[in-house]
């Protein structure tokens, strides 16, 4: 029995990843092994070059591995794009954020705030600085470790106001998610495929990179809050 496809992907993707995964096993009974870490891991050990064979991140850090010779640039692919979604603890208040200008009273009127360290915290980062907000809202920004869910800390009520990919908050009890950033600044992140140089399993991984981008694998992205590409 030929040994797992080796995937390394960002936490966005986890749930999406699994399933995907499981239902590839099922159909072709290669087995295939999924580990999600946070994004800035997952491009590190890419990068040292462990014997990976297909790596899944946001197209940007994706696109700095290419350039840097740690994944094959022949395949590239994406897989899905996301949207940045807000919440607050299961049963708090509920902020319209319907516009930007109500986003904006939202995130002032918080008494805190909490942000990821992937793709999703460095746009709210951006929109601060873009609003003249940043330094008025410093003292009560929280970011999370890689690979720990915002939505954690606003279940607990740690924070009272969450930013993440959609798909990320969508599954954690103990929050209520308002929706996804209104239109004027709505945050849309795509998440590509690449073959790692340093794999062994060259053809089985371009195999399983087609199932992950054909229209078998579209409905699974709908569920887990994404949109095929």
């Amino acid at each position: 029995m030929p040994p797992p496809i080796t995937v390394i992907s960002s936490m966005a993707t986890r749930l999406l990843l699994a399933e995907l995964a499981d239902a590839y096993t099922q159909a072709t009974g290669r087995a295939v092994a999924v580990d999600a870490v946070g994004g800035l891991d997952a491009a590190k050990r890419v990068a040292a070059g462990e014997a990976l064979d297909l790596v899944v991140l946001a197209a940007e850090p994706l696109d700095r591995l290419i350039a840097a010779g740690h994944v094959r640039a022949a395949g590239r692919a994406d897989l899905a794009r996301s949207l940045v979604a807000v919440a607050v603890r299961a049963g708090a208040p509920q902020p319209d954020i319907g516009s930007e200008a109500a986003l904006r009273r939202a995130v002032l009127d918080a008494a805190s705030l909490c942000c990821s360290s992937g793709p999703s915290g460095d746009f709210i980062r951006q929109l601060l600085q873009r609003w003249g907000m940043a330094d008025a809202v410093a003292g009560k920004l929280v970011q999370t470790p890689p690979g720990v869910p915002v939505g954690s800390l606003v279940a607990r009520g740690e924070v009272e106001l969450g930013f993440q990919q959609l798909g990320e908050l969508l599954p954690l009890p103990g929050i209520t998610v308002l929706g996804t950033l209104p239109d004027p600044v709505a945050c849309v992140t795509t998440f590509s495929a690449g073959l790692c140089g340093a794999g062994t399993q060259f053809d089985a991984a371009q195999a399983l990179l087609r199932y992950l981008t054909s229209p078998a694998a579209d409905a699974a992205k709908r569920r887990h809050g994404m949109s095929p590409v």
